[in-house]
């Protein structure tokens, strides 16, 4: 084997050791990433934001299309209520008529997310998408992540309330003591010709 032979081999073996690199960095470079995906904003008709978000996951699974959208979501958020005199926390939606999608746009995936049931579009500039800043994202993701607020009572001693829920609505009086810990207020209502405390939760009251 002369010299050239000797190095044209060398050659083709090199050559063949950096293939699988050289196929790989390709391959990596066509192929979408979920680490450019970003966030947009679907617009949905009201109330169906559930539907939709079960109907676009449905036809990500079937159409194939979870390697150029990767997340949907309806942004929800913890809410003290009060319901027959009961503190209980609830999700409340935080943009009622949309949801959230991770994805990468192109015809095809715009095509799939558009084309949902009951989707009128997305967020943007006609028909070009677009994403939500990522301090928005941040900000957005540190609401639906926080425990139920614990809201600030304000109020002072003697200030006149009505009561706005249970069994003592509508009666007014005036605060007596307040527990901000526990959220609970005590009022001194008129019942059968003498003042009486009453304790209520902080949302079952309102200043008048």
């Amino acid at each position: 084997m002369d010299k050239n032979e000797t190095q044209y081999e060398n050659e083709v073996q090199q050559m063949a050791d950096i293939a699988p690199i050289v196929r790989s960095e390709i391959h990596d470079e066509v192929t979408p990433r979920e680490e450019d995906a970003r966030w947009y904003t679907i617009h949905t008709y009201a109330g169906y934001e559930n539907a939709v978000e079960r109907n676009l996951k449905q036809r990500i699974e079937s159409l194939g299309m979870d390697g150029k959208i990767f997340k949907v979501m309806v942004p929800t958020e913890k809410k003290i209520r009060v319901k027959s005199g009961k503190r209980i926390v609830e999700e409340e939606k935080i943009y009622p008529g949309y949801i959230l999608v991770r994805m990468i746009v192109d015809d095809d995936s715009w095509f799939v997310v558009r084309n949902t049931p009951r989707v009128t579009g997305f967020v943007g500039s006609g028909n070009t998408p677009v994403p939500m800043e990522e301090s928005e994202v941040a900000t957005l993701m540190k609401r639906m992540t926080a425990e139920a607020p614990k809201h600030r009572i304000d109020l002072v001693k003697d200030d006149p309330v009505v009561i706005s829920d249970g069994p003592f609505k509508d009666l007014e009086g005036k605060v007596g003591e307040i527990d901000e810990d526990r959220g609970k207020v005590k009022v001194m209502v008129s019942m059968f010709g003498r003042e009486t405390p009453v304790e209520l939760d902080f949302l079952q009251i309102r200043k008048l």
